[in-house]
């Protein structure tokens, strides 16, 4: 076996991991700091592909997510971040289908990192890269943070080199082992199968099937689960990305690692709508276990828990944007949702202030995740009611929506139809267009 160890050790090309991200656990409190240069422009820049692999029957049983954006060759912690922020804010889709897993790369400093609180055990595999030249120390530093992982539920995958002796204590932890059908000769798959039978627990994946007479090749030896062009080349996908500047990222961490005060923190999101955004379609995903919908920020804040909630805002900020935001964008959908606040607060009918924001920030959801309407809004968990409202118009908040367009536009039409329906003053309405105006101006300064 020794010689197999040699051979296909010498067929994988294992690149170093960079690792650009540091902790420390300071006062209880787990601190991100800036992963590397790159990793808001990758952030902005996300490009995602996803192939699908089959079983015999060419169905569909998972998919493999890769990052096809501009970070470069080699894996980071950044990277990994960025993709999974992306992959869970859409809840999985367009990267995923029902009872489908996600096959995810997981560099080796990113095993240990708080992004996996933010996913399904039940539904994700993590896919690990061999150790650089095979050292045997590091070799044996990665398994340990392997075995925690796997001991949380996650499903590892690796390289058919596993098999190799120098990874005995990997070959425990695998449930899955990917054979390169690149870079292993015809000859030698049927001692390779055999080999991961006999050393692992594992199922083979042949990867890279890209003819039907390998795919024949294959089945009888025991595989059964296949990927390559044979049956799907990467489906690009690039999903609209809220990248949340970097200051108001900085700031709720800051916020949410003290336990500052909850309104403190509501204002924090209300005045970057990438963040609030954002808080709303991590809700949504499998990994937060919330099923709840919500009606506010706030509300969003007390589901989640402040505990996730720092987990959360240190991964923004290790991925946040030091570019300049559409300050026109940012500021109209700020300014509808403070104005709309402030005439809830105002208004006779017992209006909720937070949901009325929620309404006038979302009411340009559109443009923000550049989809249609009723997809972007599939992406948040909401009240059903406020999804009613942002579809149709309907109701006092639909009138009150109308009403801020129609200032914001100076259509005196749409403001007099709308005006005609709300118990509001015209000196109501132009102190709360002001105010929210010097109130946007300040957040977006």
């Amino acid at each position: 076996m020794r010689a197999w160890h040699c051979k296909w050790v010498t067929l994988v090309e294992c690149k170093q991991v960079e690792v650009h991200s540091e902790q420390e656990k300071l006062g209880g409190v787990i601190k991100m700091r800036a992963i590397d240069a790159s990793a808001g422009e990758a952030i902005d820049h996300i490009s995602i592909a996803r192939q699908p692999i089959v079983d015999e029957g060419r169905n569909i049983i998972a998919y493999e997510l890769f990052n096809r954006s501009k970070v470069g060759a080699n894996h980071t912690v950044a990277s990994d971040i960025s993709l999974v922020l992306n992959a869970i804010a859409n809840n999985g889709a367009p990267f995923s289908i029902a009872h489908s897993d996600l096959f995810v790369h997981a560099s080796h400093a990113g095993l240990a990192a708080p992004h996996w609180d933010f996913l399904d055990p039940k539904s994700v595999v993590a896919s690990v890269p061999l150790v650089q030249d095979h050292d045997p120390v590091q070799i044996a530093n990665v398994a340990v943070a392997l075995g925690k992982l796997r001991a949380r539920g996650f499903r590892l995958s690796f390289n058919h080199v596993v098999v190799a002796p120098i990874y005995k204590d990997w070959q425990p932890l695998a449930d899955f082992v990917k054979v390169d059908l690149a870079s292993v000769e015809s000859s030698q798959l049927k001692p390779l199968v055999t080999a991961i039978q006999a050393r692992t627990s594992a199922t083979a994946i042949a990867m890279k099937v890209e003819s039907g007479e390998q795919f024949a090749q294959l089945q009888p030896l025991g595989v059964k689960l296949f990927q390559g062009y044979l049956f799907s080349v990467p489906e690009i996908v690039k999903p609209r990305v809220l990248s949340p500047s970097h200051v108001g990222a900085v700031r709720l961490f800051n916020l949410v690692s003290q336990s500052a005060a909850i309104e403190e923190v509501e204002d924090c999101l209300k005045k970057d709508e990438a963040l609030g955004v954002n808080l709303l379609r991590i809700i949504n995903s499998a990994g937060v276990g919330l099923s709840k919908k919500v009606t506010s920020l706030r509300q969003a804040v007390m589901l989640i828990g402040y505990e996730k909630l720092t987990k959360w805002s240190a991964l923004v900020l290790a991925t946040s944007s030091s570019k300049t935001r559409s300050t026109l964008l940012s500021s109209s959908a700020i300014v509808r949702g403070r104005m709309m606040e402030l005439l809830a607060e105002d208004d006779r009918a017992n209006l909720d202030p937070g949901t009325a924001f929620l309404i006038g920030l979302l009411s340009q959801i559109e443009s923000m995740l550049g989809c249609p309407l009723q997809s972007a809004l599939a992406q948040l968990s909401l009240n059903d009611d406020i999804v009613a409202i942002l579809l149709g118009g309907e109701g006092v908040y639909g009138d009150m929506l109308a009403l801020t367009k129609a200032c914001e536009l100076e259509d005196d039409v749409d403001f007099a139809r709308a005006f005609g329906k709300l118990n509001f003053t015209l000196r109501q309405i132009n102190i709360a267009q002001m105010e929210a105006l010097a109130w946007a101006d300040a957040a977006l300064s």
